[in-house]
This record gives structure tokens, C-alpha cells and sequence, in this order.
């Protein structure tokens, strides 16, 4: 339409912390953290930019968006996810690995289907580089986004593992936080693939019938938060590596207890506890199936002293730390 404002993806920023002296030993993520402030500035190809560099870690990039939590009736405010997230990892004692950092996706014209094409883009550049996507979310309808990126990589079978108390499998006329995984299973089901599907954490009262009987429909594997342990939690993970060459592991940060986690759109009543969490991140980590990683739904306007924040960083961290 004439006139009409385009979003400006954002570069990467700077990252900060504490310095405590020069030295390897001193080091901390905003020493190890490479940004790469050419990705989102025409006409420089970023496919070509990550294969020049010659890159294979972990490349973050954020997903500034909280249209779909706003279309889905949510608590806006997770567009600011990406920034708070960085703020905290910035501070963090060094991974161990050099990480990339290629900026955000931005959507604030209202536009979520272009924003989830662009980072398409983006996840699609990384995986093409040999490169693991590290995804900031922003709402859940990141999700979509990220998996469109690797829904043409017809040479792998994907998986999703979902640690979340939502299945995210509405039916709307829009694209919404609630819509992502039902609009991937659509998309394979067009290529006659089949949907691998795997839900950790799932509050059952909060998801309705229809949503349930999608998930039948679809042959989704569900772990209720009432059954959640360690244990349980790892074999969902692993049944799930056994069957696929990549996982798709999502955090959505409402899986967690409102204690650990307030700043999410729609905090838990039970919620699953960190520790199993982890469990799960480090298992998909160090399996060599890890194919992308994402956070989502952490909304900083209603965090408490950063405690969701500083919660998704150091989950970014473990799953760095982690990787096989």
C-alpha cells in the first residue's frame, strides 16, 4: 500500500556487562558475543555473510513481536523480550563458544505474517550455513516463523519438543500465538510429511476440547504438567529424538511456575519446575539433534525484578553450554 510505513529489522546492539580484567579467564558473553551489523543491511546477502565468516555455533537473532499475543486476547509486551534477554546473557561467565548475534526481526506495524516470513529467512540462512538458530522471542507466533525455515529442508525430519502449557494448535483465520504448530502441521501435510509433535508441561484445563482433539487428531505426544518429573519429562524428550534427525525445541516461559516465571502473558497456576526443565534443555543439547532453539512469551512489563528474564537467559545459557 502507498504510504505505508515498512518495519526497519533491527541491527545487532551492543552488548554489556561487567569486566572484570583482561583475559580469557575474565570472560564473560558480551566478550565472546560477535555481531554481524552488515545481516540486516541491503543489498548485503546474509546467507552469503554467515558462509564467508565460516560460523557453525550457536547465531541468535530476536523476534520483536507481540501481534500475535495481541490477535490471541494476551498481554502485550513480549516484543521487548529479545532486549531484556540479551541484558542478562550479556553478564553471564563465557559459554564457552563464540556466538553470533544477527539482530531482530522487527513487527510493529501490525504485519505478523511478513515478520514470520522474514525470520523464515533468517532461520533458513543459519541452518543453510551450518549454523544453530538461537531464537528470542516474542510471542509464541514465533514459532511459526522459526519452523517455516526449516519446513523446506525436505533432506531432514524434523520434530518440535514444545516445554509449554499451551499446545498452540488453534484454528483462526489469522495467525495468532496460539496458531503456530497447527499451521506447521499444515504445511507438511501439504508435502504429505508427517507432523512430529511432542508437548511438555501442558496445563490440560487451560487447553479446550477442540484443542485436545486436534492433538489426537494429530498423533501429539502430551506430558501434562501434573505428571511432570525429571524422569518423565527426559523419556518424552528422547522418544522424540528417537524418531527425527532434528528437534525444534521451543521454551515458552508460561511452562514454569508464576513464581519463577511472572513476566509471560499468561502466568501457570502449577507450572513445571526449573529443574526439569533443564533436564529436558541439556538432553536435546547434548544429543546432536538440536537443530534450532527458541524462548518465548517473556513480556518485561510484568516481570519482577527480572526474574523471567534473568530465567530465559540462563536457559539460552545451558543450552549453549550444553551443545554436543
Amino acid at each position: 500500500m502507498t504510504g505505508q510505513r515498512v518495519p526497519i529489522d533491527r541491527l545487532p546492539s551492543a552488548w554489556s556487562g561487567r569486566d572484570d580484567g583482561p583475559g580469557a579467564e575474565h570472560a564473560r558473553w558480551h566478550h565472546v558475543v560477535k555481531p554481524l551489523p552488515n545481516y540486516f543491511s541491503p543489498p548485503v546477502d546474509g546467507r552469503a555473510e554467515l558462509v564467508r565468516e565460516g560460523f557453525s555455533g550457536p547465531a541468535v537473532v530476536g523476534f520483536a513481536s507481540d501481534e500475535g499475543v495481541r490477535r490471541n486476547a494476551g498481554r502485550v509486551g513480549a516484543a521487548e523480550g529479545p532486549t531484556a534477554i540479551r541484558a542478562v546473557l550479556g553478564g553471564l561467565a563465557d559459554p564457552g563458544t563464540v556466538v553470533v548475534d544477527l539482530g531482530d526481526v522487527v513487527v510493529d506495524d501490525g504485519d505478523l505474517e511478513a515478520g514470520q516470513s522474514r525470520l523464515a529467512t533468517v532461520v533458513a540462512d543459519v541452518l543453510h550455513a551450518g549454523a544453530l538458530p538461537v531464537v528470542l522471542g516474542g510471542g509464541h507466533a514465533v514459532a511459526y516463523g522459526s519452523g517455516s525455515g526449516w519446513v523446506s529442508r525436505r533432506d531432514e525430519t524434523w520434530g518440535v519438543l514444545n516445554l509449554d502449557a499451551h499446545l498452540d494448535l488453534r484454528k483462526a483465520e489469522h495467525a495468532t500465538s496460539g496458531t503456530p504448530f497447527l499451521q506447521l502441521a499444515d504445511d507438511l501435510a501439504a508435502q504429505q510429511r508427517r507432523f512430529h509433535y511432542s508437548v511438555i508441561g501442558l496445563s490440560r484445563p487451560s487447553n479446550t476440547r477442540t484443542l485436545l482433539d486436534t492433538a489426537d487428531r494429530l498423533g501429539v505426544a502430551i506430558l501434562d504438567d501434573v505428571d511432570t518429573d525429571a524422569s518423565s519429562a527426559v523419556a518424552a524428550a528422547q522418544a522424540l529424538l528417537a524418531k527425527v534427525d532434528r528437534v525444534h525445541l521451543t521454551l515458552d516461559l508460561d511452562v514454569l511456575p508464576a513464581s519463577v516465571a511472572p513476566g509471560v502473558s499468561a502466568p501457570a497456576a502449577f507450572g513445571v519446575p526449573i529443574a526439569v526443565v533443564l533436564a529436558v534443555l541439556r538432553t536435546v543439547a547434548a544429543s546432536g539433534k538440536l537443530g534450532l532453539f527458541e524462548v518465548a512469551e517473556l513480556n518485561p512489563r510484568f516481570d519482577i525484578d527480572a526474574r523471567t528474564a534473568r530465567t530465559a537467559a540462563r536457559c539460552v545459557d545451558e543450552v549453549v553450554r550444553h551443545l554436543a
